[in-house]
């Protein structure tokens, strides 16, 4: 049973796509649905696979020989992942149900968007869930690849400026990310000569240079984890992607590069080399890094994804804060790796549920507007610890932090969390000034609270081991909630401050994208010098070519003289000859004579 569940979870998003080509070809576009039952059911045989229980497969026909698992860790990341995915693809029938209607009345361009989203949906969602539960090399890359490429789509669903902008940065940043990947999976699996990913693990702890190897693979799977200085793709694809492909970008793909690290880096390893857990420290350094500036940047964004985009970027650098203690401080690991788990399960819900919300409130349903926004900010409130699922999860890492007794890092993810606080207080005010009326569709708002609530009460749901989430003790409730307040009272300070700065003077917004316009500025100088470089190489080259030509000339005088000269030997070579043999006979005599 649980073995066709798999081929129901990798071939029905198959199917999926093959249904949306089929009706491209056999239905007329004005009776055409993109988004029907069939097509949000895509996620559906993955999220029961996740609730099957633990198995193995082993598959010899595969590439080069599969193996499959589902285990702790596979488990509540396949459950959280596609319980995201089908609840932003049932939002998106509502999200793109007046896109559909202008395709079925014949726009083009709008059907052209529909039919390229309904078909890179599925496969993107494929190759999502074909990395978590892969274990060998061939299948993970396979899974994870298909995944980046696919979600180009995406990111570039509107096609403006502002879209195909996003989307060059989004597949820039992942062709970079996918070749660090490649060349460190080719080095380990070359010189540890395995084709599994716990073969990758050891490879790397046994191999000279395996803090090289596991540098690349860091920064590779960085790419779509949001690490610092190649974070820049996020806050420009999710304000131009719709909400439910920003929710599945932000809340499930994003944590492929989380798994990614997992699943490679020996975490938890004694006797790793210094040079290792050198990485490790640089990999904590980088996440506190994007943790803090993060969300110092973020607070400045006009747009509410954007926010968002930011929050995600200083989320993510408190888990890769989390991942960096497995190398730097390997004894912690078994200790926090739930907590990361339960982390990372709530904040992909939590997170799709605040990019879903961005589109209630640009759609309001009629309901009071107090208690739609108050809904709108619980789950970003639950993010910062201070209730429901999010204070568990908090709890789960600090208590693993507290017996191991790193009370600095404690420390500062508990001040990153006021980061975190501000950037949803600013996101719900920027969503309460954009607010529009108009009513929301039933799967967009039913699917969003499906979310939210999912989001609060994940530990109940997620199949995490027995014994994993511990309930924080009546005296840690104050540690754990009082970020979120002051976070508020910092951005209700901040708005004050910056309405006065109005009154004499520009507030300019910082651009998302922050780096982005740096790298493009290196990037427009080094073409600029490259060009000068080619002029100045082509100048060479003329003068390089004259000069062989006139050389050529002279060359072919000279030749052309010795060939007058051949001429007139041919002419004369008779004659010559004969006093040649005279001059040649009279020799002979002379010499006899003597």
């Amino acid at each position: 049973m649980i073995t066709l569940l798999l081929l129901a979870a990798l071939l029905w998003p198959l199917c999926v796509a093959g249904s949306t080509v089929w009706q491209a070809y056999r239905t007329p576009a004005a009776s055409r649905d993109y988004f029907p039952l069939l097509w949000i059911s895509a996620s559906w045989p993955a999220l029961l696979l996740a609730f099957s229980g633990e198995v193995q497969w082993t598959i010899d026909a595969w590439m080069l020989g599969g193996y499959w698992e589902l285990n702790t860790l596979s488990r509540p990341w396949l459950a959280f992942t596609a319980l995201l995915w089908s609840l932003a693809a049932a939002h998106a029938r509502g999200y793109f149900s007046a896109e559909q209607r202008k395709a079925q009345a014949g726009d083009q361009g709008a059907q052209r968007r529909c039919q390229r989203l309904a078909l890179l949906w599925p496969l993107t969602l494929l190759g999502n869930v074909l990395l978590i539960i892969a274990q060998d090399i061939a299948s993970f890359y396979l899974g994870f690849a298909l995944m980046t490429f696919a979600a180009y789509a995406l990111v570039l669903h509107s096609g403006s400026n502002e879209a195909r902008l996003g989307a060059r940065a989004y597949l820039a940043l992942a062709v970079i990310g996918e070749g660090l990947i490649l060349g460190g999976l080719l080095w380990v699996a070359g010189s540890a000569e395995t084709l599994t990913l716990k073969g990758v693990r050891e490879g790397i702890v046994a191999a000279d240079d395996g803090a090289l190897m596991a540098l690349l693979l860091w920064l590779g799977f960085g790419v779509k984890a949001g690490v610092i200085g190649l974070h820049v793709w996020l806050p420009l694809a999710h304000p131009v992607a719709p909400a439910p492909a920003s929710a599945v970008l932000s809340g499930a793909m994003i944590k492929a590069g989380l798994l990614g690290w997992i699943n490679v880096l020996p975490l938890g390893v004694d006797g790793l080399s210094p040079a290792l857990i050198q990485l490790g420290n640089i990999m904590l350094v980088a996440g506190l890094a994007a943790a803090f500036g993060a969300a110092l940047y973020g607070v400045w964004q006009r747009h509410p994804k954007a926010v968002l985009a930011y929050s995600s970027i200083s989320q993510m650098g408190m888990l890769t804060a989390m991942v960096a203690m497995g190398l730097a401080a390997p004894d912690v690991w078994s200790l926090i790796l739930p907590g990361v788990v339960l982390f990372a399960a709530h904040h992909a819900l939590a997170k799709g549920a605040l990019f879903l919300g961005t589109s209630i409130s640009e759609h309001m349903p009629r309901w009071p507007q107090p208690l739609l926004f108050a809904l709108i900010a619980l789950p970003g409130v639950s993010l910062t610890g201070a209730l429901a699922a999010g204070m568990l999860s908090k709890w789960s890492v600090k208590s693993a932090l507290y017996e191991m007794h790193h009370e600095g890092l404690i420390m500062l993810l508990t001040w990153a969390a006021i980061g975190t606080s501000a950037l949803v207080s600013v996101c719900v005010w920027r969503q309460w000034q954009q607010r529009h009326s108009g009513g929301s569709d039933a799967f967009q708002w039913g699917a969003w609270l499906t979310a939210l609530i999912a989001a609060l009460v994940t530990p109940i749901w997620l199949p995490l081991p027995v014994g994993s989430v511990e309930v924080p003790p009546a005296s840690e409730w104050l540690s754990l909630s009082w970020p979120f307040p002051v976070g508020v009272m910092v951005v209700v300070v901040g708005v004050l401050i910056g309405a006065g700065w109005r009154r004499h003077a520009v507030v300019q917004t910082l651009p998302a994208g922050d780096l982005w316009w740096l790298y493009s500025d290196l990037t427009l100088r080094g073409l600029r010098a490259l060009r000068v470089i080619a002029r100045a190489c082509e100048k060479v080259k003329m003068a390089s070519v004259t000069f062989s030509l006139a050389l050529e000339r002279t060359l072919m005088g000279h030749l052309k003289r010795g060939l007058f000269a051949e001429a007139w030997m041919r002419h004369h070579g008779s004659g010559l000859m004969m006093a040649f043999a005279v001059i040649l006979a009279l020799l002979l005599m002379w010499e006899g004579l003597r």
